[in-house]
């Protein structure tokens, strides 16, 4: 299976040589896009350093910062029109264990979507606060209610996803950003009958650089979760 691990940064100096040499030493055979959008700190810069030492790494600028949903769509778009059969969602701050995927891919095989979920069993969330754990909890037991997704972790970005699967959910037409971002994706890929799994991830905080999360995405999160959700009982759904 011909795999592209796309890779959206930030401001990750500090981040991403690490990451491209960890995801070269687990994954030796996937090919690796980062998807820059304009890190004044020289991001870009050294990814590109790095794949011409390691080959395999090719890097999207972007002029401005277009947010998580933003880059992944020019990803995935890369990466279809460039016949790959498998496109991973990871960030590069190492809150998601590159070592985790080899098994999400390999789970790719059969399965279109693969959630690294941190809320199945052998799940975890080391780090975060019970207070913390409860509201992300709450919104991914929400989100599943209100939108009858069947997941226990929709809002994860630790994903791999078949091209058929992103073809058929009418990716490129997701609007949302963040939390919302993944929700959506979710959403369409259970309403166009794709077979989804989860597999469980320890999911460990940023040590190095800045969150990208805030409460802006949240809420847009929450507000469209709760729009997708009264369409749907009136048998509507998610405009595509």
């Amino acid at each position: 299976m011909k795999v592209l691990v796309v890779l959206p940064t930030y401001n990750e100096i500090g981040n991403i040589e690490k990451m491209l040499r960890t995801l070269r030493a687990v994954t030796p055979t996937s090919d690796i896009l980062v998807v820059d959008d304009g890190s004044p700190d020289g991001t870009a810069d050294v990814a590109d350093k790095v794949a011409e030492d390691l080959g395999g790494i090719s890097v999207l600028r972007r002029s401005g910062k277009g947010g998580l949903g933003s880059a992944y769509r020019a990803g995935f778009a890369w990466g279809l029109e460039r016949d790959y059969d498998a496109l991973v969602e990871i960030d590069c701050d190492f809150s998601h264990d590159p070592a985790a995927l080899p098994g999400l891919i390999d789970a790719a095989q059969d399965f279109g979507l693969v959630i690294g979920s941190r809320y199945v069993p052998g799940g975890a969330i080391p780090s975060w606060s019970t207070s913390r754990l409860l509201l992300s909890r709450g919104g991914n037991w929400y989100a599943s209610f209100m939108l009858k997704l069947g997941v226990s972790d929709s809002t994860a970005g630790y994903r791999v996803y078949r091209s058929e699967a992103l073809t058929a959910m009418n990716y490129e037409t997701v609007t949302t950003d963040g939390y919302g971002f993944q929700i959506e994706m979710t959403y369409r890929a259970r309403r166009a009958g794709v077979k989804i799994a989860e597999r469980p991830i320890t999911f460990i905080d940023r040590t190095e650089g800045e969150s990208k999360m805030s409460s802006n995405i949240v809420t847009e999160a929450l507000w469209m979760v709760t729009k997708w959700g009264l369409r749907r009982f009136v048998g509507l759904g998610p405009k595509r």
